[in-house]
């Protein structure tokens, strides 16, 4: 037997989708495509995942990878069919951490979700008798994380050979995302277990405490993502800030992950704060405060006028360059209830009718966001989220890794 002049592993290659989604960028995998090992959950499918993206990178660049050293852009998506008959595709989410052989399964990527329909269409993953020849094609998403069911409107064509194509090229303008594209429209259905309380103390607005740092109100809410709204004057923030402003002050950002621990153990995520150390996707932390006029990061103004509050929201220890998905449902579903910090902020405690939509101002400009909320059996629940976003495919081909990497 001849033995191989290799003395390394040799490399691999998966079939993979790189794509942009809303602000974020991903890549995506048909399960049925990974390595057999890879296709369940457990060690060889992460170690797997984040060999694709670089990561863990203790330079923070991913440069061996196709992750661009970004929260927003070290994530990774597996679709499959669907197992219903009311549902097109399955959509499994993992949020990449950059510096650790971690990654996060625990929440879901509202701004890759635009991503998912477009996707899936491509991927033959959507029965053809479920796509028009022209115009809208609903996409009904089962997102496997959080159990939940998204509507992703997607605009298709029919090409001059004949066959249908999704349109990705458009004039939509998504803040935070320099060319334009095709707008898709994203709704959430039912983003909170209808057995549970869409504000898990069962308050609108809770007072926890934060050792060494202080007393807080806040809102904890589980739509879209779990999330910590605060608002900005009690952190000594304004709401106007942008990314420069945040990430470069150590001990600031250490303040706001030691908050955001607490702030987990007091929504009944953790048992104890010591757990937020390998769950860092969820729960976000965002802070809202006020209308106020402000410098967007692309250098543009944004016009108190223009918008009914403010948020700023951390991802993965770092404060996001526009708005994730996700903490935008959050954010819609508290802003169209009553009494929140998020409502209070957009002026919803002068409004005498309920807000049914909002539009508020972000680091990268705005985003308007549309929420229905109602009590049912004494328990805050939002019926449906919805919101504009655009995706578009970059590559499409094959990712090469190392064959020993999981």
């Amino acid at each position: 037997m001849t033995e191989s002049n290799q003395p390394f592993a040799p490399q691999i290659s998966i079939p993979a989708t790189y794509m942009r989604g809303g602000t974020s960028k991903g890549m995506f995998f048909k399960l049925s495509d990974l390595p057999e090992r890879c296709q369940k959950a457990g060690s060889d499918r992460d170690h797997f995942l984040l060999r694709v993206v670089g990561s863990p990178d203790p330079y923070g660049k991913q440069i061996d990878g196709l992750g661009n050293g970004t929260s927003s852009t070290s994530k990774t998506v597996i679709l499959s069919p669907a197992d219903s008959d009311d549902h097109d595709v399955n959509y499994l989410f993992g949020q990449v951490n950059i510096a650790k052989p971690m990654i996060d399964w625990s929440g879901n990527c509202g701004n890759l979700t635009a991503a998912v329909g477009a996707c899936a269409i491509n991927m033959g993953l959507v029965a053809s008798d479920r796509i028009p020849a022209n115009g809208i094609c609903a996409v009904r998403i089962w997102q496997q994380n959080i159990g939940s069911t998204i509507i992703a409107h997607i605009p298709v064509y029919t090409d001059a050979q004949g066959k249908v194509q999704v349109q990705e090229t458009g004039d939509f303008v998504l803040d935070g995302v320099t060319f334009p594209a095709a707008e898709i429209k994203v709704e959430f259905i039912d983003p909170v277990d209808s057995s549970s309380d869409m504000f898990p103390t069962g308050h609108l607005v809770d007072n926890f405490e934060v050792p060494d740092i202080g007393r807080f109100e806040a809102t904890f809410i589980s739509a879209g993502i779990p999330t910590i709204f605060l608002r900005a004057a009690d952190l000594g923030l304004t709401g106007t800030e942008v990314q420069s402003d945040i990430n470069s002050d150590t001990a600031l950002l250490e303040k706001l992950e030691t908050i955001r621990a607490h702030g987990g153990v007091a929504m009944g995520l953790f048992d104890d704060i010591s757990e937020a150390q390998t769950r860092q996707h969820t729960p976000k932390l965002a802070w809202v405060a006020p209308p106020s006029s402000y410098t967007a990061s692309s250098g543009s103004q944004v016009s108190a006028e223009d918008i009914d509050f403010l948020v700023r929201a951390m991802s993965m220890g770092q404060l996001h360059h526009a708005m994730m998905g996700t903490a935008a449902v959050a954010i819609a579903a508290a802003a169209t209830t009553q009494g929140t910090l998020v409502n209070q902020a957009a002026g919803g405690s002068q409004s005498k009718q309920q807000l049914s939509e909002v539009r508020f101002g972000h680091p990268s400009g705005t985003l308007l966001v549309g929420g229905k909320t109602e009590q049912v059996d004494g328990r805050w629940q939002a019926k449906k989220v919805s919101m504009s976003r655009s995706a578009r495919r970059i590559m499409v081909g094959e990712v090469f890794i190392p064959a020993d990497s999981f």
